[in-house]
């Protein structure tokens, strides 16, 4: 094998056997393997959450999940994508909403189904203690449960595992809403900008912004100050 070969292996997706790069992601390899994604596919390659991907290694009985941009081919993997896990959308006034437990039991009631496998934090691409923000909701633990529920991106994989059918992801965004809300409140600095769009002080930057072609706006973005 030359200096620019990679080592090939086999995967399957959907079924269909390809041999692929084993240096590349599963996103990648099944791009490499001709798939063009119309779907499924948001930031490629952080934590967006719209490459949700189910898989099994050879050896395996094991149905693991992961994200596609993130996870590395192995050879003899079975690959499937899920692009969506569908969850019932549940809408409500917040206004009218109380940072309770029962609040959670009305919108969500399957959270008393919870079996604390831990099969949902299992899954968890990003390792956030699923089972615990869903046992925190339980209590009425509002901060709790919106503390670690933070950075979760709803890629579904833990409603997919979830042997209680519970779509925890729909009860942290839930969480987090009602400690906004109620126990954190409106921060001074939010309030500020609100005050300055509403002012219309940052109309004209956006007017510029819609006149602008896409190479203006790409190379703006490209080039913007981060602040981390």
């Amino acid at each position: 094998m030359g200096e620019n070969e990679s080592e090939m292996v086999t995967i399957h997706v959907m079924g269909k056997k390809h041999e692929v790069p084993a240096d590349l992601t599963i996103m990648k390899a099944m791009e490499y393997a001709g798939h063009q994604f119309r779907r499924g596919a948001g930031c490629r390659g952080g934590y967006c959450g719209a490459c949700a991907a189910m898989y099994r290694v050879k050896g395996s009985y094991k149905l693991e999940g992961a994200l596609a941009c993130q996870k590395i081919v192995e050879d003899g993997m079975y690959i499937a994508q899920i692009p969506f896990s569908p969850a019932e959308k549940i809408t409500y006034d917040l206004s009218e909403l109380k940072p309770d437990a029962n609040t959670f039991l009305e919108y969500y009631p399957e959270i008393s189904r919870c079996l604390s496998c831990n099969t949902c934090t299992k899954a968890c691409p990003q390792d956030i203690e699923v089972m615990d923000y869903v046992q925190a909701s339980l209590r009425g633990d509002v901060e709790g449960a919106a503390r670690l529920s933070f950075d979760c991106i709803g890629c579904g994989l833990c409603a997919v595992r979830c042997p209680a059918e519970i779509v925890p992801y729909n009860v942290g965004q839930l969480a987090r809403r009602l400690n906004s809300r109620y126990v954190i409140g409106p921060t001074e600095h939010v309030l500020k900008r609100v005050g300055e769009v509403e002012a219309g002080e940052f109309d004209a930057d956006i007017d510029e912004l819609k006149r602008s072609d896409r190479k203006t706006l790409q190379k703006r973005y490209e080039s913007r100050e981060v602040k981390l």
